[in-house]
């Protein structure tokens, strides 16, 4: 199945920005990109808000327009791109975790910046990257330069989540032409303790590194992987602070489940709202239906 990467666009900054990641995106995948515009309010997850009023609002003139604007302008910068739009009758957010059941990659916008003090996530994002089906990047505000130099980062921290972040990373990174960046933050409260906790903290962070390496050097041969152990009592502030020097941050989910539980991870939750750079949020692709 050729899954296409999908965007969501509602003509807002963020959105627009959102646009061009997943078309470059979809350039470097050799894919096409669908614009997908959830015009129901994200309150209404796809049903009408007035529960006397049984029918379903139909697509507005004004919002193909504004999607077919978007689509030629983009087709303008990338000429091999194949670009597609669609009005749903959904909530946004909603609308992008279906659509997210049938695609490579789904794109979408954050609201704002903001440093550990405030939530980053408006609610549309938020949802996206808790329930996607595959693999969410959430791109930073228009206002920040999208960034195309930088290696691709990505934590290690040896569980099942993140071994898949790190196979996705290295993916990314050899699409990119860049450095792969494998960041183990180690835990300092044992190594105030004795010479000997520090010694057995550097080698488990050393351990973890090599293997996580080795598992993706047989589809990477030439990669250039770099592995980089660091010392922090916070795993959150030490990776959004290397983030700032990347490209692209991937982090790996918790697992799937329905809307009634928390997907991502204390750690990826934070990256995802407060890093310097795109995050790539690692869940796996399922069958389509």
């Amino acid at each position: 199945m050729n899954r296409p990467v999908v965007v969501g666009v509602d003509g807002s900054p963020s959105s627009l920005v959102a646009a061009e990641h997943a078309a470059r995106a979809a350039v470097l995948r050799h894919l096409p990109l669908h614009l997908v515009h959830g015009y129901l309010h994200p309150l209404g997850y796809g049903v009408p808000l007035n529960p006397y009023d049984l029918g379903v609002p139909a697509p507005t003139e004004e919002a193909q327009r504004m999607l077919e604007q978007v689509a030629a302008d983009l087709t303008e910068r990338h000429p091999t791109l194949e670009v597609s739009v669609r009005q749903v009758a959904g909530g946004p957010g909603a609308t992008l975790v279906e659509e997210s059941r049938r695609a490579d990659l789904v794109v979408v916008g954050s609201r704002g910046v903001g440093g550990f003090a405030g939530l980053l996530l408006g609610s549309v994002s938020t949802q996206v990257a808790q329930h996607g089906h595959c693999p969410v990047l959430v791109v930073r505000p228009a206002e920040q330069p999208i960034p195309v130099a930088g290696p691709v980062l990505v934590g290690v921290d040896g569980s099942e989540p993140a071994a898949l972040a790190v196979r996705l990373a290295a993916d990314e990174a050899v699409r990119r032409d860049a450095d792969l960046v494998l960041v183990h933050v180690r835990p300092t409260e044992r190594d105030a303790s004795t010479p000997e906790d520090t010694a057995a903290g550097e080698a488990e962070s050393a351990e973890l590194l090599a293997a996580a390496e080795a598992r993706i050097r047989s589809d990477h041969p030439v990669l250039t992987v770099l592995r980089r152990p660091v010392p922090g009592d916070s795993p959150e502030r030490a990776l959004v602070e290397a983030s700032g020097e990347a490209a692209l941050l991937v982090v790996g989910s918790r697992g799937r489940g329905g809307f009634a539980g928390m997907l991502l991870g204390s750690v990826s939750q934070a990256l995802v709202q407060h890093a310097h750079c795109p995050v790539l949020v690692a869940h796996p692709v399922e069958p389509g239906p």
